[in-house]
């Protein structure tokens, strides 16, 4: 089955979107109030989520001088992979035992430490935020511990005792659940700062009963909630007759534990949804299941809707749209349109009309593997892009085993695996004997994993090919449920089943729907040694920065970090450091001197040696 349409998403009324092709009438150079990008004062350098500097101090002809400028120990052995908040001189970060640390961002020096509590178990351990006044007389920082939300004073790190009650916000309130039954709301991912509110996600269990993945906006300075948006909706509301009766009570997930990105010229806030739980068995959910794996559009000071796109019906492959989505001007048919791009674990890149959300290349929906299991409705359909080209595989045989493999009976094994396994391309429902999923959950784009150069209409996103087998079995004292023992597939050398380019970095031009270059990203330092080169990392959680003098920064858990020419991909300069790195670096400027951190505590050792010492830091380079 096979329908050529193109898919437009709801729309809100008429007059609503009026006002909002009002506000998108000035395309091309950024509006007033438009992020400048000098500075990185939010989390991935600005609330549009670019990963972009304008800055070009440090450019192609120099980045081979970079040298240390200094380290920040961050003085214990936790896995940090934290992105700095930059402002006033004054660095933010992550460190000493999930506390937040303010450092002299030329020096690095330790200004003032506030500790989260030796009983901190969740916090929003990726970024966080900052917000200030009008007359910059009140500047906060905003994040998240142990499901509550707290503020300090970015100039003391004193908790503001005025905001919630005593100092804090219990994000587990207000979600239609026992507050005592949710044991994860709060996303480790900071939310984004419009005028004077914070818009959060959340991150909800990932298996039965967890709870709704609601997005909020609360008042910065009282801590009151603003809005709701039920993104499992409720009783009257668009998108309740694709779930079943009162959903909403019962069935969880549908939430935004990632990245948000806001265009503060139009007041829209875009949040990337994730699937509805139980991620890999939906018989209790039959339907559509709007809002999971979306792409909305929020009015930002209302929660009300104004267009989404489903990415994925239905979802039993845990395939979220992990990654911030990307707002770029581009030339599309001779016109210039304000887009906003959004890249998926399945490995497709959609490109939609910032305002009306209509796509930009046709989106064809196309008949997929029905489910053999007791009381599983599949959706008969999946949309398809049919541009840009995927960044990632999209499917797995036996053919595509990895050459590194050398043990013919481990072949065989694997071999075996796949040949009894469901294996009938994407979509192929979990089943009870096996599914190959390729990219598997864990794969494609994720958290941190896409920028672009705003200059260009270019956009680059790190990916990762990781097969993954579901294999569904019924829940011990519950038949009727059934979860999956599933597993990512590695071979006995501890390397992906499949051949390598393991992870990549694909640069795309969005004016004309087409990759620019592809290449590997980083290398397995066990085969590097052996002069296997170019095979890319097995575990990225990379973010890469663009930045205006021709260069993508990277930092990658082969502990190397490196910058490369955006043009080409040629790796223009790179360094090795004490610990494997995650997340997203940071460019900023202090006394006219360009600086790039990265936070080198991601520990990836530690998943071969618990008992290893890492010497975990914050590194910032800098010209000589």
């Amino acid at each position: 089955m096979k329908r050529h349409i193109v898919l437009i998403p709801q729309l809100p009324d008429k007059s609503t979107l009026l006002l909002h092709f009002v506000f998108a009438a000035a395309l091309g150079a950024a509006p007033p109030g438009a992020p400048s990008h000098a500075g990185w004062s939010d989390y991935g350098g600005a609330a549009d989520s670019a990963q972009y500097s304008a800055l070009h101090q440090i450019n192609r002809s120099n980045v081979a001088r970079l040298k240390i400028a200094w380290k920040y120990p961050t003085g214990d052995n936790n896995r940090y992979f934290f992105n700095p908040v930059v402002v006033d001189g004054l660095m933010y970060v992550l460190a000493k035992d999930n506390s937040i640390v303010a450092l002299d961002a030329a020096t690095g020096k330790e200004v003032w430490i506030h500790p989260t509590g030796p009983q901190t178990k969740l916090i929003t351990n990726r970024g966080i935020n900052y917000w200030e006044s009008k007359d910059r007389s009140d500047r906060r920082l905003l994040f998240a511990v142990n499901n509550f939300l707290e503020e300090l004073d970015a100039r003391t790190g004193k908790l503001i005792s005025s905001f919630g009650k005593n100092g804090r916000v219990d994000l587990r309130e207000g979600l239609g659940r026992d507050p005592a039954s949710l044991s994860l709301v709060q996303s480790t991912t900071p939310g984004r700062v419009f005028e004077n509110l914070l818009i959060l996600g959340s991150a909800t269990n990932e298996g039965y009963e967890s709870g709704p993945g609601d997005i909020r906006a609360y008042d910065v300075r009282s801590g009151k909630l603003a809005w709701t948006f039920h993104t499992i909706p409720h009783p009257g509301e668009f998108g309740y007759e694709t779930w079943p009766k009162d959903a909403w009570k019962t069935v969880g997930g549908a939430d935004s534990w990632s990245e948000l990105t806001l265009d503060t010229q139009r007041g829209i806030v875009y949040i990337p949804t994730s699937s509805p739980k139980y991620n890999f068995y939906g018989a209790d959910r039959s339907g559509m299941n709007l809002f999971g794996d979306c792409l909305l559009a929020l009015d930002a000071r209302t929660g009300k809707r104004l267009w989404h796109f489903q990415m994925v019906h239905h979802d039993i492959w845990d395939y979220d749209n992990a990654t911030a989505p990307k707002l770029l001007t581009v030339r599309h048919d001779g016109k210039r349109i304000d887009i906003v791009a959004q890249s998926g674990k399945e490995g497709f890149l959609w490109v939609f009309n910032r305002v009306t959300g209509k796509p930009l290349w046709p989106i064809e929906e196309r008949g997929v593997p029905s489910s053999d299991m007791p009381g599983e409705q599949t959706s008969p359909t999946q949309p398809f892009p049919l541009n840009p080209p995927p960044f990632a595989r999209q499917k797995f045989t036996e053919k595509d085993l990895d050459a590194f493999i050398g043990d013919s009976q481990e072949r065989a094994r694997l071999r075996d695996e796949i040949q009894s396994a469901r294996n009938q391309g994407m979509f192929t429902p979990p089943s009870m004997r096996g599914t190959i999923e390729m990219p598997g959950n864990n794969g494609g784009a994720n958290w941190g994993g896409a920028a672009v150069d705003p200059a260009n209409g270019t956009l680059y996103v790190v990916s990762k090919d990781l097969p993954c087998l579901l294999k569904l079995e019924p829940e011990k004292g519950k038949p009727s449920r059934y979860v999956s023992g599933f597993g990512f597939m590695f071979a006995s050398n501890g390397l992906p089943a499949n051949s390598p380019p393991w992870t990549s970095l694909t640069a795309y031009d969005l004016n004309t729907g087409t990759i620019k270059w592809k290449r590997p990203l980083g290398d397995v330092p066990e085969l590097a040694a052996k002069g296997f080169t170019d095979t890319g990392t097995v575990y990225p959680k990379v973010g890469p920065v663009v930045t205006a003098g021709g260069l993508i920064f990277t930092a990658t858990r082969d502990r190397k970090v490196r910058a490369l020419d955006e043009n080409t991909g040629k790796i223009l300069w790179e360094t090795e450091l004490d610990a494997a790195m995650e997340g997203i670096p940071a460019v900023y400027e202090i006394g006219g001197k360009e600086y790039l951190v990265v936070c080198a505590a991601a520990q990836a050792e530690l998943v071969k040696n618990p008992s290893a010492k890492i010497h975990g830091a914050y590194v910032a380079f800098a010209l000589p």
